[in-house]
């Protein structure tokens, strides 16, 4: 699934223990609890309080549409994880992945052919299908789970014009670095907690001859965007958030010294010949290098930290251990302080074009302490800011550390910049401007290029 449609950029398909009440014994069901698709119990009608669906009425025969981006295989904990909504019920949730959806959702909503409930992987496109006039506010029962399961951060990414339309679903963290946890122990490193720790700890390395820092940000007709990740977290780090969102809204320009200031922070890394690029070349090798290569180095000792996400994890060999006591791990990417946690990422929100009981009542559902938990134990590679999830149901370390990431206090999550901005610019000048800055254009002329690419109102 990807950040853009047709581009090459990943999403991924990409945040306590169980509310009381919500999950009960075997016989708090209505209906059977034998689950024979082989998911575990906590997947099966018999785990769950049926009645929390009464109110939508008798809903038995009736079928509710998702279409989505999320396909084969990640689609199969998916349609597991609707299988005790289903049993209560009797609804039948009929599910549609599609690798076209980000262009297709929006012909079929301008169509008036919409499904019942998409999973929307950008703000952006969420404002424009709501802008269609033909999806439909969230019910007030899903509004009361946002309020009581994510911060009013996540809430304002489902609103639109005052109206809260969308629930959160999944979420990645891209705010991470990945490091070979030998080497940290071997050689006495400790993982920062601030940007300074940071980079005394890079320069710490670079003075015994390494280089400290691999990159790659090779990615087709996408080469360019792991720099925009880069510098949005930069943003949020020596700008911070209310900066950020003007940036992401062009209510300050591209060229802001805002901006300037945190192309020049990443730059101190990413054009750094004394910190780049461990075991892949010079600085001018990240253009080169795939981002899917670009942390490979840290497995062999030729590299030792890389900033990429969550879903990096799917690129290292299945025969390398993932995990704090492995042969790589990934920490988070610090703040300026270790108080002050801005937390970059993605994520999907669930829009109805219905407001029949049924689709409310699935809407609900996925909203849930409930569904978060039974997803966990059913998936790996995913995770939810939903702070009704228990770390200890996700079934890998990543997993474990990025929901550890979305449910801490003092986060403040901001969603990736360039998928928030028009096309020209977050899909296309943006990239393509990082590219050259990379391989030496000056940061002046990179943002100036940028601003001059944003569409006219």
């Amino acid at each position: 699934m990807f950040g853009h449609s047709g581009s090459t950029r990943p999403h991924a398909a990409l945040a306590g223990v169980l509310s009381a009440g919500l999950v009960l014994g075997l016989g708090a069901c209505s209906s059977s609890g034998d689950d024979s698709s082989g998911a575990s119990t906590d997947a099966s009608a018999g785990s769950i309080d049926c009645s929390q669906f009464s109110s939508f009425g008798d809903l038995k025969g009736k079928t509710v549409s998702i279409y989505t981006g999320i396909v084969t295989p990640e689609d199969t904990p998916h349609k597991k994880s609707y299988e005790p909504f289903e049993k209560c019920t009797g609804v039948t949730v009929k599910y549609e992945g599609d690798k076209s959806f980000e262009t297709q959702v929006l012909v079929r909503a301008k169509a008036g052919n919409p499904p019942d409930l998409a999973y929307v992987p950008q703000p952006g496109l969420l404002q424009q299908l709501v802008s269609t006039g033909k999806a439909v506010e969230a019910p007030a029962e899903v509004s009361a789970n946002v309020d009581k399961f994510w911060g009013a951060d996540w809430k304002a990414y489902g609103t639109v014009d005052g109206k809260f339309y969308a629930a959160p679903l999944g979420a990645n963290v891209k705010s991470l670095v990945w490091y070979s946890p030998q080497e940290f122990k071997d050689n006495g490193y400790t993982v920062p907690t601030t940007l300074a720790e940071l980079q005394a700890l890079s320069d710490k390395i670079a003075a015994t001859g390494a280089k400290p820092w691999c990159a790659g940000i090779g990615s087709g007709d996408a080469t360019g965007w792991p720099v925009t990740d880069w510098v949005e977290d930069f943003v949020l780090r020596t700008a911070g958030t209310e900066t950020y969102d003007k940036w992401v809204k062009h209510e300050i320009p591209f060229n802001d010294p805002a901006i300037v200031t945190a192309f020049d922070a990443a730059g101190a890394y990413l054009k750094n010949d004394k910190y780049m690029n461990g075991g892949l070349g010079d600085v001018k090798s990240i253009a080169t290098t795939t981002f899917q290569d670009g942390g490979l180095p840290i497995l062999d000792g030729q590299c030792s930290l890389h900033r990429q996400a969550s879903f990096y994890a799917a690129n290292f060999p299945k025969d390398a251990k993932v995990a704090e006591d492995g042969d790589v791990f990934a920490f988070y990417l610090p703040g300026t302080d270790a108080n002050t946690k801005p937390v970059l990422g993605g994520g999907e929100f669930v829009l109805a074009f219905s407001d029949r009981p049924e689709v409310k009542a699935f809407q609900y559902y996925l909203s849930t302490d409930t569904w978060a938990n039974i997803k966990a134990k059913l998936s790996s590679g995913w995770v939810s800011a939903n702070k009704g999830l228990d770390v200890n149901n996700l079934t890998n370390p990543i997993d474990k550390l990025s929901a550890q990431i979305l449910q801490d206090p003092n986060a403040t999550f901001r969603f990736d910049g360039s998928d928030m901005m028009p096309a020209a610019v977050g899909s296309n000048a943006f990239w393509k401007q990082a590219t050259s800055w990379i391989t030496g254009q000056d940061t002046k002329t990179t943002v100036d290029n940028i601003e001059k690419a944003w569409p006219a109102k």
